[in-house]
């Protein structure tokens, strides 16, 4: 997802929210910045032959560093294909070809049918901030039959995980950041949030300042172009989820003859500003809460208290406010705040796998012991169970604010509030501060909203999921719609949760799969239930 540094910062720092930050100069987000610009939005002025022709070096896969999420290494396939890692070198500057150069860290699977291989999917996996390194392999089974005739390919893009990764504040700043309350009521809140805000950057710039003019999402498919060339291929066979689909897009605008099969999945909207982005999550969000507490009212077996679903959401509401004046223990020595309650919410809603964790996190809470809600913002945040966080948090606001050119200030924020609350009583205010995230950044962002259109290309599957938390269903048709006709082909999935392919629709998978394996693309506005 491209996740709001409100969820993502105010909790989780992927724009999960992380309140995504497509920005505007004017209009909604003042304040002009001297800062140095992010590099160009435009196609590469020159192509770094010998970088092209270089060889991979892949060997076993070490267990995930810290950076990456830490766990085990990852296990061989069904069957015994192993997993596989390399790095490859990229320019850090394409505008600089021949100097400094960054390693990208490279996972792979070889496809089961060498005969009938196509070539390679290459997957990312959203944030932005997620390792995709550590990510394909945790998901390998679930695209086995797209492995038939793909290598499976994913990686760490520029400034994530083993590439680079941006490095800002250590585990115990982030411990007391996320302790820090999210939505301040008063002066004295709105101060220590300004303060903690700038000290973050001060620690991201301090560690990595060399980088952030060059992590966004431009360079990032610069990156895959040149990921395609050195794995042998034509055209970039591509699987995007989430924040993917706007990095698929851009690479589309970049490179449209070289786009091959392509899907974007849990889709962004690129014609948002940061503003209507983050309006967007609050809504998408409630929606999902909306879905979650309607179903618990129905059933006769549900913890919480309530007979209607506004009933059951009230008691939500009035547990946050409750945290506000007194967090209740957590785990260990930390305690349970209504910031990271609310990100514990949030993260549950991704999926309606997990809503009876957040169904029992909420009645436990409310008894007093916020265990499982902690445990749920953790996963959002980032923090393994030793306490050591990864880089999803650092790389999602290095990258939203590469990539964003608004810096909102502390009285538009102010403004802004009253909108977000009326989209969400619960996730309102946490989002609406998030629009700050970027505020101080000392790296001026790159664009108002992303260009993705790409005459020329192939046809992209576009799916929207109507139940979508994170990347809110009309995303879906305002991408398809600025790929271009004849480019974006959209397709519905009714369901819940973050992304459809593998929401458990065989409809979904039956699309993509035959898309993707046998090239025939489904019909415009196919829907799947």
């Amino acid at each position: 997802m491209r996740t709001s540094p409100a969820l993502r910062t105010a909790a989780l720092a992927t724009t999960v929210l992380l309140p995504l930050t497509a920005c505007a100069d004017d209009g909604g987000g003042g304040g002009g910045s001297s800062a140095p610009s992010a590099a160009s939005t435009a196609a590469p002025t020159a192509t770094p032959g010998d970088l092209s022709s270089q060889k991979l070096d892949w060997k076993p896969c070490p267990a995930p560093g810290q950076a990456q999420g830490s766990g085990p290494s990852p296990s061989p396939l069904p069957g015994g294909t192993p997993w596989q890692c390399s790095f490859m070198d990229v320019p850090l500057d394409y505008a600089d070809p021949g100097g400094r150069t960054i390693e990208l860290a490279l996972v792979r699977a070889a496809a089961k049918n060498s005969g009938e291989r196509i070539g390679s999917l290459v997957f990312n996996f959203g944030g932005p901030g997620a390792s995709g390194v550590a990510t394909l392999p945790s998901f390998g089974t679930a695209y086995d039959t797209l492995r038939s005739q793909y290598d499976l390919v994913s990686f760490d893009p520029r400034g994530i995980g083993r590439s680079a990764g941006v490095e800002c504040a250590d585990d115990a700043a982030l411990d007391a950041r996320y302790e820090q309350d999210g939505t301040p009521d008063d002066a004295e809140e709105e101060k220590a949030f300004v303060r903690d805000q700038k000290a973050y950057i001060a620690d991201c710039e301090k560690n990595s300042g060399g980088e952030l003019p060059y992590v966004g999402t431009t360079n990032a498919a610069r990156d895959m172009d040149l990921l395609r060339q050195v794995l042998g291929d034509d055209k970039l066979h591509y699987f995007g989820i989430s924040y993917g689909t706007e990095l698929g897009g851009v690479y589309a605008h970049l490179y449209p003859t070289k786009v091959g099969r392509a899907v974007l999945d849990a889709v962004v909207d690129p014609t948002e500003d940061s503003l209507t982005s983050s309006l967007g999550q609050a809504e998408g969000f409630q929606l999902a809460l909306d879905n979650f507490t309607a179903d618990c009212a129905r059933r006769d077996d549900c913890r919480l208290p309530g007979t209607t679903a506004k009933e059951v959401q009230d008691g939500i509401v009035a547990l946050l406010a409750k945290l506000e004046k007194k967090p209740v223990p957590g785990l260990g020595e930390r305690d349970l705040t209504q910031t990271q309650a609310t990100t514990g919410i949030a993260s549950a809603l991704y999926s309606k796998e997990t809503w009876p964790l957040l169904e029992q996190g909420l009645d436990e809470a409310d008894g007093g012991n916020g265990g499982l809600l902690l445990a749920l913002a953790d996963s959002l945040n980032g923090r393994s169970e030793d306490g050591h966080y990864d880089n999803s948090n650092a790389a999602n606001t290095a990258v939203n604010c590469a990539d964003s050119r608004q810096r909102f200030t502390l009285e538009q924020t102010r403004k802004a509030l009253p909108r977000f609350r009326e989209a969400s009583p619960v996730f309102g205010d946490y989002l609406g501060w998030g629009l700050m995230a970027c505020t101080g950044w000392p790296v001026a962002g790159a664009w108002d909203s992303p260009d993705v259109s790409a005459p020329g290309a192939a046809p992209i599957l576009v799916i929207g999921n109507t139940g979508d938390p994170a990347t809110p269903y009309a995303g879906a048709r305002a991408m398809a719609a600025a790929l271009g006709k004849g480019v974006g082909v959209e397709l519905t999935y009714k369901g819940q949760g973050h992304g459809a392919y593998n929401g458990g629709s065989t409809c979904v998978q039956r699309n993509v799969d035959a898309y993707l394996l046998e090239g025939k693309v489904p019909k415009a506005g196919t829907v799947c239930g």
